[in-house]
């Protein structure tokens, strides 16, 4: 296999499905993705893992909405969630922009449809219909799930006016829970890198970025970066419920962890982030 960014031979990882280029730093998995089988979501407590997200994802999301607010030239626009989720980015954006939401997974749809804003099930960008184009398209959290992620980052190029904005959201290989993880596999303790790609779920990782070789694949496909951050990864509140929700441990290992981490929380908002964004605008492809 070749490296997704830079075009490298890739190397073998720390796993049979993990991979890596020497060159640019960026991993690749071969997990495959079990969205809409009813047995991938069975070890899955969806409400646990809902209540566990929500207050992190909802103060990181209200941010991210702000950014974009000011990095637009004009007021409002339309603004497309893909992986919409359970709607909390668009509940957040809607009061700036007319918002629609893609969602894959049929399940989750049907609990966040509900929520009073425009979602439709599917996959980007077959679930669009010819000509919608938009001024923002946001993954939070999303793209990293997709193999053919250029081909979805080409799509994105021709579903954006002019000047339109991207935003990824994703997770970083240069915060410290994934080089903490890193460390732990070469010591034989495999549960955390094994959680950090989201073996065994339904929606695995296929990619990990930093926040340069990020910038770079995204370049190529036809856009200039305007505003890059960190946001935040770890939340005390519902911290316990995140823990446990897909946990495979014994309940007081989940109690214990959770212990450490709340006694360490001051500590690792100052270390590097797990969770970076950047901001990107479409640019014309010359021919």
């Amino acid at each position: 296999m070749n490296c997704t960014v830079c075009g490298e031979v890739l190397k073998k990882g720390l796993q049979d499905w993990h991979f890596v280029c020497s060159n640019c730093g960026y991993e690749k998995s071969v997990l495959e993705p079990t969205i809409n089988e009813e047995k991938s979501h069975e070890h899955i407590d969806e409400s646990a893992r809902t209540s566990g997200l929500a207050a992190l994802r909802q103060a990181n999301f209200k941010r991210l909405v702000h950014l974009l607010k000011t990095l637009r030239t004009e007021p409002g626009g339309q603004l497309l969630d893909v992986g919409s989720a359970h709607g909390w980015f668009l509940q957040e954006a809607a009061a700036h922009f007319k918002v629609l939401g893609i969602e894959p997974d049929q399940g989750v749809y049907d609990k966040s449809k509900a929520n009073g804003h425009p979602q439709r099930v599917g996959y980007f960008p077959e679930a669009l219909k010819e000509g919608e184009v938009f001024d923002v398209i946001v993954f939070n959290d999303v793209i990293e799930h997709i193999p053919p992620i250029r081909e979805i980052l080409d799509a994105c190029h021709k579903k954006l006016k002019e000047g339109g904005l991207l935003l990824l959201n994703i997770p970083s290989s240069k915060g410290i829970f994934y080089r903490l993880s890193r460390i732990f596999i070469r010591l034989g303790i495999g549960s955390p890198f094994d959680r950090l790609w989201q073996k065994g779920l339904p929606s695995p990782h296929v990619h990990y970025f930093n926040e340069e070789n990020l910038r770079e694949l995204v370049e190529q496909m036809g856009f200039k970066e305007r505003q890059r951050g960190n946001l935040p990864s770890l939340s005390t509140q519902g911290l316990l419920t995140r823990i446990s929700y897909a946990s495979s441990w014994p309940q007081f290992v989940n109690y214990g962890l959770w212990l450490v981490l709340l006694i360490l929380t001051p500590l690792i908002n100052v270390l590097p982030k797990d969770t970076l964004f950047i901001i990107f605008e479409r640019k014309d492809i010359e021919p």
